[in-house]
C-alpha cells in the first residue's frame, strides 16, 4: 500500500501529516512555507508513494466557505493538472486548529511550545488525516 498524505493549508504556511504504508498510523511530517509547497510535495512524491491527498476544506463553522478556500482551491486545481496520478481530495477541517491546540494543551507542553504556530499547523494536518482515515473505515 501507499501513504496517505494530508494538507493544512494556510496563507504563511501549511501542516503536512502522513500515514505509515500500511495506513494505520497518522504522523506529523512537517510544516513548509506555502510559497515553496507544491515543490516540496512533487519532491516527496517522487521519494516515497503516495496514493492520494487530502486537503482540509476550509469552511466557517456554519458551513460558509471561508476566505482561505478561493487559494486552496486554486492549490488544488494546480495539483491536479500538473500530478494527475495523485489525487487529491477536500476534507471538512473546521475545529482542526482548536483541537491541536487542545492536544497541545493536554499533552502537558508549556505556553511557549503551544505559541508555535508551525507545530499547530502540523498537529492540525494530523487532526485532519486522523478524522480522514476513520471516516473511510465506517461500515
Amino acid at each position: 500500500m501507499a501513504r496517505i498524505l494530508a494538507i493544512d493549508y494556510g496563507k504563511k504556511r501549511t501542516g503536512l501529516s502522513v500515514t505509515d504504508p500500511l495506513q494505520i498510523i497518522a504522523g506529523g511530517l512537517a510544516t513548509v512555507a506555502t510559497t515553496g509547497l507544491f515543490d516540496f510535495l512533487k519532491e516527496y512524491t517522487a521519494r516515497e508513494e503516495v496514493e492520494r491527498i487530502v486537503i482540509g476544506e476550509p469552511r466557517q463553522p456554519n458551513g460558509e466557505p471561508s476566505e482561505n478556500l478561493e487559494r486552496v482551491t486554486q492549490f488544488v486545481n494546480r495539483w491536479r493538472k500538473a500530478m494527475p496520478d495523485i489525487p487529491i481530495e477536500f476534507y471538512d477541517e473546521r475545529f482542526t486548529s482548536v483541537l491541536a491546540h487542545q492536544a497541545m494543551r493536554d499533552a502537558g507542553l508549556r505556553r511557549k511550545a503551544r505559541q508555535d504556530k508551525s507545530l499547530v499547523d502540523e498537529i492540525a494536518a494530523t487532526i485532519i488525516l486522523e478524522d480522514y482515515l476513520r471516516s473511510r473505515n465506517k461500515y
